[in-house]
């Protein structure tokens, strides 16, 4: 039989009933599967029971990418076989499907991913979930203007995570209250009791003081539980927690409100002994879910705008400055277009996008997680996000960015101020990882712009690209070295110097590319001839490309204003591996500090005097040799 879930208050017979069929589920699931997280799932049953089918939640089943459709999102992602199991309820999923929970080839992973079509977003590396909701909940508000609300399920150990409340003082900022977090607080983390046990008050204090609209539950109760979805609806301009008291491993009690159970089905031979504690499970009943209005995106009003005018003339401009100007010329094109920064829209120029087009550029402050997970939401509602701020300060936010990849996610980062060549600021200021981080994601495509006319190319490229891409950006003003024809497809490479009697192959990329023109003209006095690439994208690589661009010289010497650790060198010495061509690589290796440019450039070994010195030691050794 089937139940229609309109909102009322006496359904709450039925929703137990639903519930003790999930419940099975999961405790079915898990024992089979030997392995996961049934004691989570069982605490959060009768709270996503009563969301999904007590007639609150608007969804079609049919069209998960119904841009009308609520989003659920599973921030504690270790409960996934309670999101498996609520679509087994729904009809969906077949018990037979449940039994592949967490087997190689199965869409029922172990935390949800893109496998299973209804997962809004991978999650699992908890305190993730709350900012790719408020990028959901930021687009229907702002840019679809749709009335989808956007549900985030979270666990109460992941409360502690600093991404949570950046998430939180967001949310309040751009008043989301079409976003409602829900908290099962069920006391018990993997190791013990959590940091406030059942302390609602305690997450009530917090919360509310950013902002929030805070309603505490009973997390077993249906009726509390649809009475509090039910105000939550009525929120007309803050963001909604409920707040609800659970108990961990709730309907079976050899596993309620017991430490040691976390991540830990109990045995088969255990099975009916827990069956009979469950009562009767009634397999014929299912949960309908409302559908959602059928109601079109807003589209961009584009009447209003002047056409846009950026002419790069032949002086020295920064790539970061190229890059505000690449934003605002392709937006026409890519409508779907949104920028984010992290209040230094200022020094990243973004702010040039900001001031033409306001109602697409959101600030995030100095969140730089939660900005990486508003763009993941952004993302998974069709959005193409850039998002800019310092190189360095992306590192803190790679947990994000490495989960994105897992969630499908169409997002283009921009780290600006990279390297040592910043100068003045220091280290803390210093981008140096940044190239080797974005090249761990697997089908990340990474770029290293030189002038501004490859930046402004780039960011077009960028845009066209599905998929997680990083440009780096350069503080300083750089000479334009490239016509306007010029094309910079993903996997190749640039030569800007080329003579038959090469002797050495010198690669660089960003402000290296300036450096290696510099030692060019200062060798090519001296009789000396090198080769000047520029790897303007140094992921991907097409083997091809750089073994043709090499052909003919004797050795090759690469030179970044990064660490070596999977930077520049170690990616062309990968590619050259199996010929028989040394690769010199110069790179940051010591502990940077403040100076001028052209100093630090020095000191590291990364400027036109260190290549100087490499060919001339690499090409006085070979004359000693003959």
């Amino acid at each position: 039989m089937f139940y229609h879930n309109k909102l009322n208050m006496n359904n709450h017979k039925f929703l137990e009933k639903l519930a003790r069929l999930i419940r099975y589920y999961i405790i079915t699931s898990t024992i089979e599967a030997g392995s996961g997280h049934p004691t989570s799932s069982l605490s959060a049953t009768d709270l996503m029971t009563g969301l999904l089918f007590g007639g609150i939640f608007k969804f079609d089943p049919e069209n998960p990418d119904n841009p009308n459709n609520d989003r659920l999102i599973f921030s504690k992602g270790h409960a996934s076989p309670l999101l498996y199991s609520l679509w087994a309820a729904a009809g969906k999923v077949t018990e037979e499907e449940l039994m592949t929970l967490r087997k190689f080839g199965s869409p029922l992973e172990g935390h949800p991913t893109m496998s299973f079509k209804y997962t809004e977003a991978a999650t699992g590396s908890l305190g993730q979930g709350l900012s790719i909701g408020l990028g959901m909940a930021l687009n229907a508000k702002y840019i679809d203007k749709l009335p989808y609300r956007t549900y985030v399920l979270l666990g109460d150990s992941e409360m502690s995570e600093g991404s949570q409340w950046e998430a939180i003082q967001i949310a309040a900022y751009y008043k989301l209250n079409n976003l409602i977090g829900i908290i099962d607080v069920n006391r018990l983390g993997q190791r013990g009791e959590t940091m406030y046990g059942h302390n609602l008050q305690a997450y009530k204090k917090r919360i509310s003081s950013f902002g929030w609209e805070t309603i505490l539950i009973d997390g077993h109760n249906f009726i509390d539980i649809l009475r509090a979805y039910k105000k939550a609806l009525k929120s007309t301009e803050k963001p909604v927690m409920i707040i609800a008291r659970t108990i961990k491993g709730k309907g079976i009690s050899m596993l309620e409100d017991k430490n040691g159970w976390h991540g830990k089905p109990p045995g088969k031979h255990e099975l009916q002994n827990i069956l009979s504690q469950l009562g009767d499970v009634d397999k014929n009943i299912k949960g309908k879910i409302s559908m959602p209005e059928n109601l079109s995106p807003s589209p961009y009003n584009f009447n209003s705008i002047k056409e846009n005018s950026f002419n790069i003339s032949d002086k020295p401009v920064a790539t970061r400055k190229a890059y505000g100007f690449a934003l605002v010329d392709i937006f026409k094109d890519y409508p779907d277009m949104v920028v984010l920064d992290a209040e230094v829209s200022n020094s990243t120029f973004s702010d040039i996008f900001k001031e033409k087009y306001p109602d697409r550029f959101f600030e995030m402050f100095i969140t730089e997680q939660n900005m990486a997970g508003v763009a993941i939401g952004l993302s998974r509602r069709g959005k193409i996000p850039f998002v800019s701020t310092f190189a360095a300060f992306l590192t803190r936010a790679f947990d994000q960015i490495r989960m994105s990849r897992h969630s499908d996610a169409n997002i283009k980062f921009c780290g600006s101020h990279a390297g040592v060549s910043i100068g003045e600021d220091g280290s803390s200021q210093m981008g140096l990882e940044d190239i080797s981080m974005f090249r761990t994601i697997p089908d990340s495509v990474v770029y290293y712009p030189s002038d501004a006319i490859s930046t402004m190319k780039i960011v077009r490229e960028a845009a066209s690209h599905k998929g997680i891409v990083y440009i780096r950006t350069t503080r300083n003003e750089t000479p334009i070295i490239y016509n306007n024809d010029e094309s910079f497809p993903a996997g190749s490479c640039k030569i800007l110097r080329k003579n038959e009697n090469d002797f050495i192959s010198v690669i660089g990329a960003g402000i290296t590319v300036h450096e290696a023109l510099k030692a060019y003209d200062n060798l090519i006095s001296k009789g000396i001839s090198i080769r000047v690439i520029d790897l303007y994208c140094i992921k991907p690589i097409e083997k091809k490309a750089l073994l043709e661009a090499v052909k003919g010289t004797k050795a090759v010497i690469t030179v970044e204003d990064h660490y070596p650790e999977g930077g520049i060198g170690e990616t062309v010495c990968c590619m050259l591996s199996d010929m028989n061509m040394p690769v010199h690589i110069l790179a940051v290796r010591k502990l940077p500090k403040s100076g001028k440019s052209r100093e630090l450039l020095d000191y590291e070994e990364i400027s036109y005097n260190a290549i100087i010195n490499r060919v001339l030691n690499i090409y006085n050794s070979s004359q000693t040799s003959i």
